[in-house]
């Protein structure tokens, strides 16, 4: 009886918090396919540890999870092909400017999930810090640094950090 409850309680729980997870998982490797295998497989590990998470702790458990996925799963299929010779810079068509999704994959992964978690997911610093185990000032940083590429590409942009 008692197994059947945590398992309606894990089926809720990913029902409720997996598009969101998906969604920051796609900000970070920027394919919806891999995003949604990553968040499976990340639930897949949560699922295992489900009877030993406290419930007011499991959303961060997870996004960190989903979160580590991700930025493991960039670090093992770099996205960079080293080459002999470098290709010509390609100069804007003039198609208008940069949209944010693009602007999105100049940033480096770490940076990238940081913008996903302070302005998709709305976490504070010292959440963010908590999630990916880094200090608040990396945070601050790194989140300063991601916010002054997306300015350089995207001029109309309109981001304010509050410290919260």
């Amino acid at each position: 009886m008692r197994r059947d409850r945590r398992e309606q309680d894990f089926s809720e729980f990913f029902l409720a918090r997996g598009p969101a997870l998906r969604r920051t998982a796609y900000l970070i490797v920027r394919d919806w396919h891999t995003a949604e295998d990553l968040t499976q497989q990340a639930f897949v590990k949560l699922y295992a540890a489900w009877p030993r998470i406290r419930r007011e702790s499991a959303e961060a458990y997870a996004r960190r999870t989903v979160v580590n996925q991700c930025l493991s799963h960039l670090r093992r299929h770099a996205p960079e092909h080293p080459t002999e010779v470098l290709p010509e810079r390609v100069q804007p068509t003039g198609e208008g400017p940069l949209d944010v999704g693009r602007a999105l994959a100049l940033l480096p992964p770490r940076q990238r999930a940081i913008v996903a978690l302070r302005f998709l997911d709305d976490l504070s610093v010292a959440d963010v810090a908590r999630t990916l185990s880094i200090a608040e000032g990396t945070v601050k940083s790194q989140t300063s640094r991601a916010l002054d590429t997306l300015r350089t590409h995207l001029p109309d942009l309109v981001l304010t950090e509050e410290p919260r």
